[in-house]
Parts: C-alpha cells; structure tokens; sequence
C-alpha cells in the first residue's frame, strides 16, 4: 500500500493524476500481488524456509529500488507516440511497478507454509496472518498519506521500504542469534547506504520537485514571456501560471485576459465588489483584483497549503496581504461559511490540466454558485478541452444552462474547432454578460455558434451520481499527446 500511494505521486509530473492514472496503478499492483500469490505457493511448497524466505525479501528490497532508476529512465520514452492512451498508461505503470509487487505478493504464502504447524487450526492460522497484513498495510497508508510523503519526499520514502525489506531479509537469512541478527542488519545498512549512494551519483535521487505537498509537484522556473522575465508556478506537469514579481498586473494567459476583459464593467460599477476564487495557484488574478480595486474584499480558497506558501515565499504574494485566504477544499468551504447573495464575482481556477475535481462541476454544485451570487453576479471558469471533441466543455456547459439563464463561451484561440487542446472561459450569470469589454483577440461565441456546437451530441448533465468527467477528457488526452 505504501508503494501503490508513492507510486500516484512518482507518475504525476509525466502522466498527471486522473482517474486512468489511478485504475492502473491499483490494476497493475492488484495484478503483481495475485501473480506473486500464485508463485509463492508453488515456490513455498517446495522451499519453505527462513532463509528463503529471507530471500525474497532482499529481492523484493532490490526490485522496490529498481522503481527509482525506471521512473527516471522511463521520463524520455515517447509511449504517447507508438500508442493508444490506456495501453500507454498501462504499461509505462506496470514496466516501474509490476516486478516489485509480484516480489511482495510472494511473501504471504511462504509465511502461511511456515507458520502452519497445526491442520486444525488452519482457519486461525491463516486468518491471524492476513489480519496483521491488513493491519500493517492500514498503518502505512495512513503513515505514508498523512506524514511521509510531505515529510520526506516520494524518493526517500522509496527508499525507506527498501531499507525495511533489506533489513528483514537478512534477518531472516540469518534467523540465529542476536548476535547476528546485529551483522545482518550492519550488512543492511552498508548495502543500503552503497545503493543510496550509487543512485545519488547517477541523479536518480535528485527531487524533481521544488517542494513536494500531498497534492503536488511543485516546480518552479524562472523564464522570458515576450520581453518580461516571469516565474512560472508547475504543478505536477502543468504550467499553472506566469508570474512577473515586481508587477501584479501582468496576466501571462490568455484566459487570465479574457477574464479582465469581461470584468471591466462590472468593476467600474462596483468597485468594492466582493469575489471568491476557487484554487488560487499563484494567486495571480487575486492579486490583479487587489490591485486593481483596493476597496474590494476578495476570499481564495486554495486546497494545498504548500501552493499557498510558495506564492508567499516565491511568487512575492505578501503575509500581510488583504485577500482572506483558506487553505480547504472549495466546496466544503461554501457548504460551512457561504452566505447566500454574498458574492458579485466567482472564479473557478482549480482545475489542474486534466486532474479535474469532478465535484466541481455538477448540477448541484452549480445551483451552490447561484445561491452565493447575487442577482447580476457572474461566474467565471477556465476549462480545457479539445474543439475536435468537446464533450468535457459540452457537458459542462449544457449543466451550467439548467442553472443559469445566460452562459457564454469564450475561446482563448481562434482555430479552436481544429485544436486538439484549448483553453475556454466559460461566463455564467442570472443577468446578461456584458462583453463589449472583451479584447477582440478573444471573440465569444455566438448563439448560434454555441448551440450547433452542443447539438452535436445528446445533451449530458453532470451530477454528483454521474460526472465521467476523465471519461470525457481521455479522448483529448490521446489527441494531445499522439496517441
């Protein structure tokens, strides 16, 4: 279980995390363990020993190490482009972690030959055995998805577990004395540090990470964006934003604009207007706004604490700054603080390439926007999809519209019908959207346009029952990335 939680955040920054991402890795490791089951009871009826069983926890041990090397050798091989996106996922996950877990799964029936003495007694035997299985693999879900990741980093957790299975290796190799079990485990530590070292000089150990949170990779890279010198914030694989440090008004996408553009109105009408955004990232657009309307009160709701942390320690967001900042889940907030009619603006900027938190994006969590806006609020979100497929912005356009009377769509290109991958703001309001504001590199797409657009395929609302939102997106996915 340890190694299935890592496993999430060693993929993330090349495979992202969704629900694919996911359904492989249990797949894979659920089909590496069965496969071991299956050899450990052969292997265990014919040589059922301690020190076999030592054994197979040194190569369980050296097979857990291999995940480093293959995760870093397996970062320049194009899958995308020889196939199709599950079978793609599927084997980059099983060619890092099927070996290992066959290993693992191996254990089990070799501990069940050697403990079971008594045939009357098998039932409680084996139930004893599998109980403590469980209960260890409870402890180090809990262990490594609450402390370990956050406290050492992926890599040293790897590492961790093959020091462990190393350990219990030679203990059971020389199942003697305590004598020396203290060599074996002297001989543990020598082999473990010489790995250790071996693959701190070739840079598999080196974090690919600039800090690495329980939800993401986060990297930072500073570059040049036409003639500025910004700071890009990454998020697992995706450049979440552009960060000019000495000017809070730069907006280095083209949805950041768009956003600006349709705000103009409302902001010179209401300029102590209240906003919430959902994700804040860089918190670029907040800091916009705080610019912009000094007499504005603006709540963030950002899920990760790290991210908040870096745009105070790297992206020059100051500790004293006047934006109210929550470091929770966006919905669960609304649900214990919203007041209704308490927002002019809302912003949904929490979507991570295609990681989509898929409550964030249903009917019922729709008519929660509306009842925190007020009567002419406007709801604004970023999506991305393909103009080729549009099922993810078709879905989530059709469930604004049994919500909201007017939804406009607003492409951030203008060959969007033949990209594999764009980005859409989407507008929603009870009051008509002023875009007259709009810069006329970003055209909002007409009625017409929009409803032969969402013709193209039955109607499909998104509930908290049904939302198959990486369903959705998987097509866009494959065409992106060549598949």
């Amino acid at each position: 279980m340890v190694l299935e939680l890592v496993a999430s955040r060693l993929v993330a920054p090349r495979l992202g995390v969704s629900l694919y991402t996911w359904t492989s890795i249990i797949g894979v490791i659920l089909a590496g363990m069965s496969i071991g089951n299956f050899i450990g009871g052969r292997l265990a009826d014919k040589f059922a020993s301690p020190s076999f069983l030592g054994l197979i926890f040194v190569l369980a041990a050296l097979f857990s190490l291999s995940i480093l090397w293959l995760v870093r050798a397996l970062g320049d091989v194009a899958w995308s482009q020889n196939l199709p996106l599950l079978l793609w996922v599927v084997t980059d996950i099983a060619i890092v972690f099927l070996l290992p877990s066959m290993v693992l799964g191996c254990v089990s029936p070799i501990v069940v030959k050697l403990t079971l003495q008594d045939l009357t007694r098998t039932g409680t035997t084996v139930g004893k055995i599998y109980a403590w299985s469980t209960a260890g693999s409870i402890l180090g879900t809990f262990a490594t998805g609450f402390f370990l990741i956050s406290w050492l980093g992926t890599k040293s957790v790897v590492l961790l577990v093959g020091g462990i299975l190393l350990v219990m290796g030679l203990w059971f190799l020389t199942m003697v004395r305590w004598r020396q079990a203290a060599l074996s485990a002297a001989a543990a530590v020598i082999l473990f540090g010489g790995t250790a070292w071996t693959f701190d000089a070739q840079g598999v150990l080196e974090p690919e990470c600039f800090v690495e949170s329980n939800y993401f990779c986060i990297k930072l890279q500073d570059t040049q964006l036409g003639d500025r010198e910004v700071r890009e914030l990454i998020l697992d694989r995706l450049v979440h934003s552009y960060t000019d440090l000495d000017d809070p008004m730069f907006l280095g996408y083209g949805y950041e604009r768009t956003y600006a553009g349709i705000l103009l109105p409302l902001m010179e009408r209401k300029p102590d207007m209240d906003a919430f955004f959902i994700g804040g990232g860089a918190y670029t657009f907040p800091r916009y706004l705080e610019t912009m309307l000094p007499e504005s009160h603006l709540v963030v709701t950002e899920i990760d604490p790290g991210v908040t942390e870096i745009a105070h320690q790297e992206l020059n967001l100051p500790r004293d700054t006047r934006i109210d900042i929550h470091n929770m889940d966006s919905r669960l907030f609304m649900m214990r603080e919203g007041t209704p009619d308490s927002y002019d603006l809302i912003f949904g900027d929490a979507f991570n390439d295609y990681s989509v938190p898929f409550h964030l994006t249903t009917l019922e969590f729709d008519q929660m926007i509306d009842s925190l806006l007020r009567e002419d609020g406007v709801y604004l979100a970023n999506i991305i999809d393909g103009g080729q497929r549009g099922q993810f912005m078709r879905a989530f356009v059709q469930t604004l519209q049994q919500v909201f009377a007017h939804v406009e769509v607003i492409p951030t290109i203008e060959g969007w019908r033949e990209a594999a991958r764009t980005t859409f703001v989407i507008a929603a309001s009870q009051a008509p959207i002023d875009l007259s504001r709009l810069n006329p590199l970003y055209k909002p797409l007409s009625k017409e346009e929009l409803d032969e657009y969402l013709q193209m395929e039955p109607p499909l609302i998104l509930t908290d029952d049904y939302v198959p939102v990486d369903n959705l997106l998987a097509p866009v996915f494959d065409d992106s990335h060549g598949g």
